[in-house]
């Protein structure tokens, strides 16, 4: 349960803040000022997208690379097929937070033309979320599962790295052919993942804009 109690800290710091902010508690007030829904809003927005972002950060540029670096291969996908659709849910359901709160606030009709735009690169990271979470990585999944069957035929897959793996595929027809396929799957999965982190690159340009620091 240690998830559970860092969760409730979390949002009892967070509850404290939106209590204690200038919004909510003015230190030239006399009186306690319910805070506006714009207020909540931005919150949504701001706390969804970041966690959006630096969750794509560490899963992408990161967590994943030294993982494969350090794991028997085996090890490193069973993993990864456990990770990847919890990671694909949560930046999918914080884009689409994302999307709701920043289309409230900013409307179609009466938007900038920067905030349109800045609206579509969330959308399309949202897109691109829902592309992994419902297309590629379930079919990665079932890619590598029969490709580990291929690989313990071999008495490979409990190495770290592919060495051993491109040694037996060019003796091996079938995992080398198994291998062109998944790596085909697998790209179009990576292209996917960092288009909606670019398109979240893209917006966090557009608030750093915003700041008055």
């Amino acid at each position: 349960m240690a998830w559970l109690t860092r969760f409730l800290t979390a949002v009892v710091f967070l509850a404290i803040g939106v209590v204690f902010s200038p919004e909510t508690f003015g230190s030239n007030s006399k009186t306690f000022n319910a805070p506006k829904l714009s207020m909540y809003l931005k919150l949504a927005h701001l706390l969804s997208y970041s966690t959006a972002w630096g969750a794509s950060l560490w899963v992408t540029f990161i967590g994943g690379i030294i993982m494969f670096k350090n794991l028997p291969r085996h090890q490193f996908g069973n993993l990864q097929s456990k990770m990847f659709p919890a990671y694909f849910s949560m930046v999918g359901i914080c884009c689409a937070t994302s999307v709701a709160a920043f289309a409230y606030l900013h409307p179609w009709k009466s938007a900038e033309t920067s905030e349109r735009y800045q609206l579509g690169f969330l959308i399309s990271a949202f897109a691109f979320n829902l592309a992994n979470l419902f297309v590629f990585t379930p079919m990665t999944i079932e890619l590598m599962k029969q490709r580990h069957k291929v690989e313990r035929e071999s008495n490979i897959g409990e190495e770290v790295g592919w060495s051993k793996n491109v040694e037996v595929a060019k003796v091996n027809p079938k995992l080398a052919a198994m291998n062109k396929k998944f790596g085909m799957i697998h790209g179009l999965s990576s292209l996917a993942n960092i288009l909606a982190f670019g398109s979240l690159a893209m917006h966090s340009w557009y608030l750093a804009g915003k700041l008055n620091l």
